[in-house]
């Protein structure tokens, strides 16, 4: 019993320890099924759905119902020879059911369908394409709050090495070593990191409540922030959903080609009428009467001013302009990536020096150690060099962010 009970509680400070913690692909894949735009596609898909419904009617058999009483002001007169057949009313009554069959048409329903899903396919596309965008704000929360997460505890190291530092010069007033005011800088230097502690936590949780809004998930700033490892491939191709946002385009225009090639085709349809009035079909029969009319009709539009060929050459210009479009896509990326990948090697540089700087820094301050226990610099100047050394401490690790965010970014911009 007690070993199930210490599994269970392990198991259960697991899982607690696993829902403080968030990755960054965890963070790309929450915006992208999250964000209030990702809704669009299924409402695309319904809408798209609605619409070729519609379409589709135009197969279905179409009825109408017409009903009509007129009153002329006069009829057809008949001969006197004629005399014994009855004059017709003047107020006339026709009430018809008709029907229409569409028999052929050239294929325009089909190719109307064809268009309506490779306009889908475009629409969902550009949703995409948008959320996908929003990777690079991604990129830019994350490593904030990465920042300032690696900030806090460097100032917590600071802190501590101050208290450490404290407790020494207090032992060395106490037993006369050093002078008594010797504790007072270090007691404002504590008050000073607490400052810093609260603004750094101020803009963390900004930039956290910022992240979270993106993601719909809650965090806070107990949340850890794992920091990713990022490998970058400088010579792979592009990637990018906007690439296949500008195929999808073509497709569509092909679509739009193809419809409009058999807009002008010949209609056949069927048609049939059946109707109940007075006169009917017979006009020498004054009586009410049912009737009805079956046939086939032939609808052709053999001239209409080259509207469509016109409509074919705008066609192909809008072809020419996607392509134009994914050119000035190509070229404004290759430049994103070069100055990215100039971003990564500037940031490399800075870390090797920061990383030397460091190195002496720490010697300086050791030996500033060694001469404020033996009284010959004082507190102030201790401080002094400890603060030299966190703010270089803090430049290498901005510079480690940055250059993570520059390898984020280049991937982003790549499609990796």
């Amino acid at each position: 019993m007690k070993q199930l009970l210490i599994i269970l509680l392990l198991s259960i400070g697991w899982s607690s320890v696993a829902q403080e913690s968030i990755t960054l692909e965890e963070c790309y894949h929450l915006v992208t099924a999250n964000y209030p735009l990702a809704k669009q596609s299924k409402l695309l898909d319904a809408q798209n759905k609605l619409d070729a419904a519609v379409i589709s009617t135009s197969k279905l058999p179409q009825i109408y119902l017409d009903a009509q009483a007129t009153y002329q002001s006069d009829v057809l007169q008949f001969p006197l020879a004629m005399s014994g057949i009855e004059p017709l009313n003047k107020d006339q009554y026709r009430a018809t059911v008709s029907v229409n069959q569409l028999i052929y048409n050239g294929g325009a329903t089909d190719a109307s369908l064809d268009l309506k899903s490779a306009q889908l396919h475009t629409k969902q596309k550009q949703v995409e394409v948008s959320l996908y965008q929003l990777k690079q704000q991604i990129n830019q929360l994350y490593f904030s709050v990465l920042l300032a997460q690696e900030s806090q505890l460097l100032l917590k190291a600071k802190q501590e090495q101050v208290e450490a530092k404290l407790k020494e010069v207090q032992s060395g007033i106490k037993y006369g070593v050093m002078l008594p005011t010797s504790d007072r800088i270090l007691e404002a230097e504590l008050l000073k990191i607490g400052q810093q502690f609260q603004e750094l936590e101020s803009n963390k949780m900004s930039l956290i409540e910022t992240l979270s809004s993106f993601i719909s998930k809650p965090l806070t700033t107990e949340t850890l922030f794992q920091s990713p490892l990022l490998e970058t491939e400088f010579q792979a191709d592009l990637n990018r959903p906007e690439l296949e946002l500008f195929q999808l385009k073509k497709e569509e225009i092909q679509n739009s080609e193809s419809l409009l090639s058999k807009q002008n085709a010949p209609k056949l349809l069927g048609f049939a009428t059946g109707g109940y009035g007075n006169p009917g079909l017979n006009m020498l029969d004054n009586s009410f009467q049912t009737f009805y009319t079956v046939g086939v009709k032939l609808n052709w539009n053999v001239f209409d001013w080259n509207a469509n060929k016109k409509q074919r050459e705008s066609l192909l210009i809008n072809k020419d302009i996607v392509d134009n479009e994914t050119e000035v896509f190509k070229l404004n990326t290759n430049i994103e990536l070069h100055q990215q990948q100039k971003e990564i090697h500037k940031m490399e540089t800075f870390i090797s020096s920061d990383q030397e700087i460091i190195n002496l820094r720490k010697e300086v301050l050791q030996s500033a150690d060694a001469q404020l226990r033996n009284g010959v610099i004082t507190s102030s100047a201790y401080i002094t060099e400890l603060t030299n050394l966190y703010e270089d401490e803090n430049t290498l690790v901005k510079h480690e962010i940055q250059l993570q965010l520059a390898k984020a970014n280049y991937n982003v911009i790549k499609g990796q």
